[in-house]
C-alpha cells in the first residue's frame, strides 16, 4: 500500500516482485539486503535463489595485481561510449603471502605460503574452510571441479614421497575429512616410472596454467610431454567420472607461450606461429573432440595490434610521446572475453584489451595507476552459495 505521501513501499510489493528485484542485484548488495530484514534474508537463502543468482553472473578473468594496492580493475572499448567494466583482482598482502591454485562455481582454492595449507574459500561472502590434505607427503592441487553426477566439488591432489621418488594422485571431496588415493594408469604408456615422470608433468604444468574442465574432464597441456612420449601425444585428459586418464593430441607445435583455454564452451589452443615466436599468436578451436579435430581459429600479428594502438593515440589526441615501456613488444599471455575480444599480456607490465583482428581497445586498468600485474589464468563467477562444509571460517 501507499504511505501517506502516495509512495509505494517495498514491503507492499508482490513476493514474485521482489524475488525479481533482488536476483537481478549484484552479490555484495545482495549480502546488504540480508541484513536488512528477516523476510529478504530468507528470499535470498534458498538454494533455488543462490543457484539462479549464480547462473546470472559473468564469467570473467582474475588479474594478480601483485602485492599492490587496488582500488579496480576496468576495461572497456575506447571511445565507444560504454561503460567500463571490472574484472576480479587478486590483491596479496606481499608477492609469497598466496598462490591462486583453483577456481570452480565462484570458490577459490589457494595456497597460504606463511603457514603451510589450502583452503577452499568464497570472496563474495568471505568464508574459508582449510581443505584436508594427504598426510606425510608433499602435496598439490593439480584440479578443481564439479562432479557433475552427484553435484560435489571435488579437488586433485598429486603428492610426492618425501624424497621424490614416488607420486600418488588423491581426489577429495570438499566437505569430507579425508582424500582418497586413486590408482593412475595411462594407455600407452609403458611403465609406472614413466607414469610417474608424466605426473610430474601434470603438477608442473597445473603451476602453470590450470587444466581445461571440458565435457566433464581436465585438460592439460604438457610442454614436456614430447620428450616422454616420443612426440605422440602433448596433452593428458583426466575423466572426472570415471577417474581415468588418457592421451589427446593438440594442434599447436612446441614453444614456450602456449596455452589450452575455453572458448564459450569449446576447448581451444593458442601458440606462437614458430617456437620462438613472441610476435604472433595462433588460435585454434576443437571441431571435433572425438576424432581429435582442430581447426585454425585466426591469428594477431603483434605489429597490427602496435599500429591499431598508435591509430588510437592520435585520433583521441592521447600523449604525443608514449613511454617506450608501453609498447606492444611481445605476446606473453592471454584470457578470452568472448569470441571476438581478449585480454593479452605483453612487455612483463601491461594488459592490454583487443579484438581477435587486432584491434586495440584500451590497457587494463588497476585502480588510479598502471602498473605490473600478470593474468591469473582463472576465472570467477561470483556466488553467494556457502561452502560445502561444516567449519567455515570468517575472513
Amino acid at each position: 500500500m501507499p504511505d501517506k505521501k502516495g509512495a509505494t513501499m517495498l514491503e507492499d510489493l508482490p513476493g514474485e516482485i521482489m524475488d525479481m528485484i533482488l536476483i537481478r542485484l549484484p552479490s555484495k548488495d545482495v549480502g546488504r539486503c540480508r541484513v536488512v530484514n528477516t523476510s529478504w534474508r530468507s528470499a535470498t537463502s534458498t538454494p533455488k535463489f543462490m543457484l539462479e543468482h549464480h547462473r546470472r553472473q559473468p564469467l570473467v578473468p582474475i588479474v594478480d595485481a601483485h602485492g599492490r594496492a587496488v582500488s579496480h580493475v576496468v576495461f572497456g572499448d575506447v571511445g565507444g561510449g560504454t561503460s567500463s567494466q571490472e574484472l576480479w583482482p587478486l590483491v596479496r598482502e606481499g608477492n609469497l603471502s598466496f598462490t591462486l591454485k583453483g577456481s570452480c562455481d565462484g570458490f577459490l582454492i589457494i595456497y597460504h605460503h606463511t603457514q603451510p595449507s589450502f583452503f577452499i574459500c568464497n570472496p563474495v561472502t568471505r568464508k574459508y574452510v582449510i581443505l584436508p590434505q594427504p598426510q606425510g607427503q608433499f602435496n598439490f592441487v593439480i584440479g578443481f571441479y564439479r562432479h557433475h553426477p552427484t553435484g560435489e566439488y571435488r579437488v586433485l591432489w598429486f603428492s610426492l614421497s618425501h624424497d621424490s621418488s614416488k607420486s600418488s594422485v588423491y581426489v577429495l571431496t570438499v566437505g569430507s575429512d579425508k582424500p582418497r588415493r586413486i590408482i593412475v594408469k595411462i594407455p600407452t604408456v609403458s611403465s609406472p616410472s614413466v607414469e610417474n615422470r608424466l605426473m610430474n608433468e601434470v603438477h608442473f604444468s597445473s603451476g602453470f596454467s590450470p587444466p581445461v574442465h571440458h565435457r566433464g574432464s581436465l585438460h592439460w597441456w604438457l610442454s614436456g610431454s614430447s620428450d616422454i612420449t616420443g612426440g605422440c601425444a602433448d596433452t593428458i585428459v583426466f575423466d572426472t567420472e570415471a577417474e581415468s586418464f588418457r592421451w589427446m593430441r593438440s594442434p599447436g607445435q612446441h614453444c614456450p607461450n602456449s596455452m589450452l583455454f575455453d572458448m564459450k564452451g569449446t576447448l581451444a589452443f593458442w601458440a606462437g606461429s614458430t617456437p620462438a615466436s613472441f610476435s604472433t599468436m595462433d588460435v585454434w578451436v576443437m571441431q571435433d573432440y572425438e576424432a581429435q579435430i582442430w581447426a585454425f581459429k585466426y591469428r594477431i600479428e603483434l605489429s597490427t595490434v602496435e599500429a591499431s594502438r598508435q591509430l588510437y593515440l592520435t585520433s583521441y589526441k592521447k600523449k604525443k610521446r608514449t613511454p617506450i615501456d608501453s609498447m606492444v613488444q611481445s605476446f606473453n599471455d592471454m584470457a578470452v572475453l568472448n569470441e571476438r575480444e581478449l585480454l593479452v599480456r605483453f612487455n612483463g607490465k601491461h594488459v592490454l584489451h583487443c579484438d581477435v583482428d587486432g584491434k586495440f581497445l584500451g590497457l587494463v586498468k588497476i585502480g588510479k595507476n598502471q602498473h605490473c600485474m600478470r593474468l591469473a589464468h582463472y576465472r570467477l563467477q561470483e556466488s553467494i552459495l556457502p561452502i560445502p562444509s561444516h567449519e567455515m571460517h570468517q575472513g
